[in-house]
């Protein structure tokens, strides 16, 4: 059966600005590429935690053209241990972030951010008393 998420995949326009955010503003590592027969990049797949992780596909607007009503992803959520700590981190590595984090309906706190190319990412601190635990 499911017991996470594998990875999420995103179609980007600049791979080098796309892994300075995810590298060095998120602190995710490279994990490994798959490369084209001409030695171009296929996919760049960057780990997440233990077990999962997200690729990103360069050259996105070229190699998948979509229409903006596509029917499609929506948003990327990952877990932080501290929602607070884990803001102030981004800041401190050049990333624009307004307001602060709020508790949503669920009990859990968020906060929302976007990649370069504008894909939404929530960051939820999971709380004991949340929907998501009370649910397991």
């Amino acid at each position: 059966m499911i017991t996470s998420i594998a990875h999420a995949a995103y179609r980007v326009e600049n791979l080098e600005r796309s892994l300075d955010f995810y590298c060095r503003i998120l602190g995710l590592k490279e994990a490994f590429r798959l490369l084209h027969d001409n030695g171009e990049p296929w996919l760049v797949y960057l780990r997440v935690g233990d077990s999962g992780f997200i690729e990103l596909f360069p050259e996105g607007k070229k190699r998948f053209p979509t229409s903006p009503e596509a029917i499609g992803f929506a948003h990327l959520c990952l877990y932080v241990d501290d929602i607070f700590a884990a803001v102030d981190q981004l800041r401190e590595r050049g990333l624009e972030c307004p307001g602060a984090p709020t508790l949503g309906k669920d009990g859990n706190w968020q906060y929302w951010i976007k990649d370069p190319d504008g894909n939404d990412i929530e960051l939820m601190q999971l709380m004991p008393d949340s929907l998501q635990m009370k649910n397991r």
